[in-house]
């Protein structure tokens, strides 16, 4: 004898499976009717959906985020993401089945190359199967994500160099047709692409103000011009001596014109800037990008607080700046104790003399 268990499911459709026992029957009842009472039920049907499907659904949802982005998911989907799970059913992909892919992205790399990706990497492509996993909970194919809670490698943190004005001053001798564009990168805190992307209009000598409305980043073999990054337009002061440098360079250029072409024409693009830059770097190893970690070192030796360093750098909050930059800070606590004695000094000195004056009595 079979025993047929049925039930109706959210959508008014009733289902039924086929059981040899009664006891298997009543079970599977007993946990179908658990998962409808508490919200997480999910047609069978749907938990048949490949991970392919979901997947491409999900990146279509993403056509207003940058070319660069979306350049990046569709790398990481078609090498890393798909190779694994597009075959397999949604309602399959279980915790212990995406744990196994991370050590094994870390242990053999792409394709079993013996070659392990860096935890960055791996980091990255674990977070778009993720969000894939999150569009199909939110589609009711899975009632949760097995993605979540997995375990994942421990990113290294690069060391970041801080040059010394002294230092900024020598690299820039160095760099010859590039010496303005040095100076701008060590004291704006401008990242590269924003660098590039500046144009004439957006630089106000007479109120010290770069104004940050676009960048470039490289799509594929393009460089495309966008907003800049959380697509936050800024206002970076100029220090008065950069004022000077950038004068006679704009008395040059039309509005529209790029301040830092190409000597080809266009954008400038990184590596022809850094064929001078890696002779001239005063530390081995350095990188154009570590100009904006010295921008805000100097700041921060000029006095500027958290909110001010978070403005100039386009950080999308105060937190970001703290963690990054946060350490700088500490170097100020000397400086701080040494100005509060001096201030102190200088209060009890001035209020003594003070209390010395005596009034002059007036005589008749």
């Amino acid at each position: 004898m079979r025993w047929r268990a049925r039930y109706v499911d959210d959508d008014g459709r009733e289902q039924t499976k086929r059981f040899p026992r009664k006891r298997d029957a009543e079970d599977w009842l007993d946990e179908v009717t658990a998962d409808l009472v508490t919200g997480t039920y999910v047609q069978p049907a749907k938990k048949k959906v490949l991970v392919k499907e979901l997947a491409e659904g999900w990146y279509a949802t993403k056509g207003e985020l940058k070319p660069k982005t979306l350049e990046g998911y569709r790398g990481l989907l078609d090498t890393l993401v798909l190779p694994r799970w597009e075959a397999v059913p949604v309602g399959d992909v279980t915790h212990e089945a995406v744990q196994t892919w991370i050590a094994d992205m870390r242990s053999k790399g792409v394709r079993d190359t013996e070659k392990g990706l860096s935890a960055s990497r791996t980091i990255q492509a674990y977070q778009v199967l993720r969000g894939v996993l999150d569009y199909a909970v939110k589609r009711r194919h899975i009632p949760l994500n097995p993605a979540v809670g997995v375990d994942l490698p421990r990113k290294v943190t690069l060391e970041r160099r801080y040059l010394t004005h002294r230092q900024v001053e020598d690299l820039a001798a160095g760099m010859g047709e590039w010496r303005v564009l040095t100076l701008v990168l060590a004291y704006t805190g401008l990242r590269w692409g924003e660098a590039v992307a500046l144009r004439a209009r957006n630089v106000d000598l007479k109120r010290g103000r770069i104004q940050v409305t676009q960048s470039v980043t490289r799509v594929g073999r393009e460089l495309v011009e966008g907003p800049p990054k959380s697509h936050a337009h800024r206002s970076v002061p100029v220090p008065a001596f950069l004022v000077e440098e950038l004068r006679p360079v704009l008395e040059e250029l039309d509005v529209d014109d790029l301040v830092f072409e190409s000597p080809i024409g266009g954008y400038l693009t990184s590596w022809t800037y850094r064929s001078k830059f890696d002779v001239a770097r005063p530390i081995e190893g350095m990188t154009p990008h570590d100009l904006r970690h010295t921008a805000a070192s100097l700041a921060i030796q000029a006095g500027a607080n958290i909110k001010a360093v978070q403005r100039m750098l386009g950080h999308a909050t105060a937190m970001l700046t703290l963690d990054r930059y946060g350490h700088l800070f500490d170097d100020d606590l000397d400086h701080l104790a040494a100005n509060l004695s001096e201030s102190r000094a200088y209060s009890l000195r001035t209020e003594g003399e003070k209390k010395k004056v005596v009034p002059l009595r007036k005589t008749v």
